[in-house]
């Protein structure tokens, strides 16, 4: 069996789930899912919890207990032995992609963001086909969804949150500019003929109060739907414009329109020097 760890939000987990698919599937055995990280994360101003149950996926939920935590501990072991006979795989470095972690076999677990679609393009369609709801939309989304469909509809996603709010993540991450959006609004507009945007927010009276467009805009965000059902909606835009944000980058993935145009910023995280070349795919336009 393949194990991924899970942790973070929804976006992180989708990341997680897409690369342990790929490399279950690679070594044709089953895919174990582990759940138990949300058990011991506690942090109430990102709170955090499984959130893949909504959609078309494979694997068994697992909480492993401790075996794979003493592993990690002991990961300066495991970084010794061939690729063949290692049980505990902690990603080298974030966003780069590493081709040893498919030479892997046996019952091995992984650990770590692996945000990068090459571990997962050569099964594209199952991972499209998996990140699929359950369960179909209610009236309501329904009718948001039929609106996307029937404009040049942009899905805008402003990530503040915990961006903002906690110390450590905004010193992280820090938060796209109202500048950034601004630009990449008129990207689309020298493409995009009536362009209508969908706005989606966790901080939806900030995108209300700062976002005055002379536009079709809907404000789509609100605590009756659910974060999986917005990221769906998103990829059913006809293009997509992201924050520095996992989530908005799904929704921005899963769309399937061959025309779609992506707007991502150049500048992922606060700190420059870190590098995420590989993150974003090459028919994207970072900005």
């Amino acid at each position: 069996m393949i194990i991924t760890k899970l942790t973070g939000g929804i976006g992180n987990q989708m990341f997680q789930y897409a690369m342990a698919r790929a490399v279950a599937e690679q070594n044709k055995v089953d895919l174990g899912i582990d759940i138990s990280w949300f058990d011991r994360y506690k942090n109430n101003l990102t709170p955090r919890e499984y959130a893949l149950d909504d959609f078309n996926i494979s694997g068994k939920l697992l909480k492993t207990g401790i075996f794979y935590r003493i592993l990690s501990k002991l990961s300066f072991l495991e970084n010794i032995r061939p690729p063949q006979r290692k049980y505990y795989i902690k990603e080298k470095q974030i966003f780069h992609f590493d081709p040893e972690v498919f030479k892997i076999s046996g019952n091995v677990y992984l650990d770590g963001y692996w945000q990068n679609e090459k571990y997962f393009k050569d099964i594209e369609e199952i991972i499209r086909k998996e990140f699929t709801l359950k369960n179909p939309f209610n009236k309501i989304i329904s009718g948001i969804a039929e609106k996307i469909s029937e404009t040049n509809s942009v899905s805008l996603h402003i990530r503040r949150g915990d961006y903002v709010k906690d110390k450590i993540t905004n010193q992280l991450h820090g938060v796209c500019s109202l500048d950034y959006y601004l630009n990449a609004i008129n990207r689309i507009l020298e493409k995009v003929s009536k362009p209508s945007f969908f706005i989606f927010s966790d901080d939806i009276e900030w995108a209300k109060n700062n976002l005055k467009l002379n536009y079709s805009t809907f404000f789509i965000s609100d605590n009756l739907i659910k974060d999986s059902e917005e990221l769906v909606l998103m990829s059913k835009c006809k293009h997509n414009i992201i924050a520095n944000s996992s989530f908005s980058w799904w929704g921005a993935w899963l769309n399937q329109n061959p025309q779609k145009i992506v707007i991502a910023p150049k500048q992922w995280f606060k700190d420059s020097s870190i590098k995420t070349d590989d993150l974003i795919p090459d028919s994207w336009q970072r900005i």
